[in-house]
């Protein structure tokens, strides 16, 4: 791997592109840090030391950077973006004219991304009017601060302040596509990648301050762990050997090829954590808005809310399991497969084509999603074993979400790499 990066260093066409991708990357971190007009950035500050903000805030700040509970131009971050991209993929399987359109090629897919867009702009604009309105009341977004973080929120301001935090969205997706077609990986990724990786040093020195350099040398040491395991379970996939026909057209032979099909063991990717813990947090944000202090208030605040209890761990790891296995469902459709393997003469040996080939890779595919599923489930839950172990689930930074993007970008990005290296061998080869 070292040895890729430096052979990629190299090469003048992908050295411009790496370091083309840093750059946006700082200014993506620079617009992380900037300030929203109108807020007090003294105020958020003394907040940001007093609070202690986890939750569904937590997640959305994770995703940000930190630009979320700073109030920055850049506060929303990428969520806008990965909120309407997951409708949009979920729509296409409901709404007849978006499967048509996905189904069109590259046309199709480019008139989904402007619809992904415009939806980006829309939720941006509801989700900064609703973080200006939680930022206005006191003690909302930053539990137990007393201090105002918008003073004199006129309706001119608040006006300005949401066109400036939705414009901020719409130029982060501006960024992830110049690095898209200009540099290398996925550029959306990559800024969520640089938003997440950004907070590990702050999170790894808060846990030598708070517990000690004996805690700081264990954390270092279990997360190598978990990182070897997760990019062990990432990389893992089941291969199912297809085999295509020999066809005779003319005087030229087609097919007679053999491929097979990957099914990784984590099909579902991150998507089920977020929805899990945005599922998880609608309850303590009922009870938050609606200030009520009945019996069944009472019982979220002590069972739903603290992660270290078992109720919490039992239902945030059920959730993870039910929503991997809605996900794959939906996103993988062995029908669909089994009818491209059939039109172009594929498939499986020992198994027919049409139906008795769907259903295979059905049984294949609910058996192999188990185990990712309890691996999502437990990688999630690390956050909440440090927080028994070391008290520090905000600031524990190898596991749950993060630690599964981080890992899962940075292989993609280095098959990319790898694969341009290639592809430049071989040119030179031939030349």
């Amino acid at each position: 791997m070292l040895q890729a990066f430096g052979k990629a260093f190299k090469t003048p066409d992908l050295r411009r592109k790496i370091f083309f991708t840093m750059a946006i990357m700082g200014l993506f971190r620079f617009g992380s840090i900037v300030p929203t007009p109108g807020v007090s950035y003294k105020n958020v500050q003394a907040c940001l030391d007093q609070a202690n903000n986890g939750g569904l805030f937590g997640l959305v700040n994770l995703f940000s950077g930190g630009a979320l509970l700073h109030l920055s131009v850049f506060a929303l971050g990428i969520m806008p973006y990965i909120t309407s991209s997951i409708i949009i993929q979920l729509l296409t399987v409901v709404i007849p004219r978006f499967e048509a359109l996905k189904n069109e090629g590259q046309s199709g897919n480019a008139k989904l991304t402007q619809y992904t867009r415009y939806l980006t702009v829309g939720l941006a604009i509801l989700q900064s009017t609703g973080l200006i309105a939680v930022a206005r009341t006191t003690g909302r977004l930053f539990q137990g601060c007393a201090l105002e973080i918008i003073p004199g929120a006129t309706w001119p301001r608040i006006l300005t302040m949401v066109c400036v935090m939705t414009a901020g969205t719409a130029v982060i997706m501006w960024l992830g596509e110049l690095i898209t077609d200009r540099g290398v990986g996925n550029g959306m990724s990559i800024l969520i990648f640089t938003s997440i990786a950004a907070s590990f040093p702050t999170q790894l020195w808060a846990i030598k301050t708070q517990n000690g350099l004996g805690a700081f040398i264990t954390v270092l040491v279990v997360g190598v762990g978990v990182i070897g395991a997760v990019v062990f379970v990432e990389q893992a996939q089941r291969r199912i050997p297809v085999q295509y026909a020999t066809r005779q057209v003319g005087r030229q032979s087609y097919g007679g090829t053999s491929t097979y099909i990957p099914i990784k063991v984590n099909q579902a990717g991150v998507i089920p954590v977020i929805f899990a813990s945005s599922l998880l947090y609608i309850p303590s944000l009922i009870v938050n808005f609606s200030g009520s202090n009945s019996a069944w208030a009472t019982w979220i605040k002590a069972n739903l809310v603290k992660g270290d209890h078992w109720i919490y761990i039992v239902t945030y790891a059920t959730l993870i399991i039910f929503f991997t296995y809605f996900y794959v469902a939906i996103s993988f459709n062995p029908e669909e497969v089994a009818e491209n393997m059939r039109k172009y003469g594929g498939f499986i040996p020992g198994i027919r084509a049409g139906r008795p080939t769907a259903q295979y890779l059905q049984y294949v595919l609910s058996r192999i999603t188990l185990p990712g599923a309890l691996y999502l489930a437990f990688v999630a839950i690390i956050p909440i074993i440090a927080l028994i172990m070391f008290n520090a689930s905000s600031n524990f930074p190898f596991g749950g979400t993060a630690i599964l993007i981080v890992v899962g970008v940075g292989l993609d990005t280095a098959k990319q790499i790898e694969s341009q290296l290639q592809q430049r061998s071989y040119e030179g080869f031939l030349r």
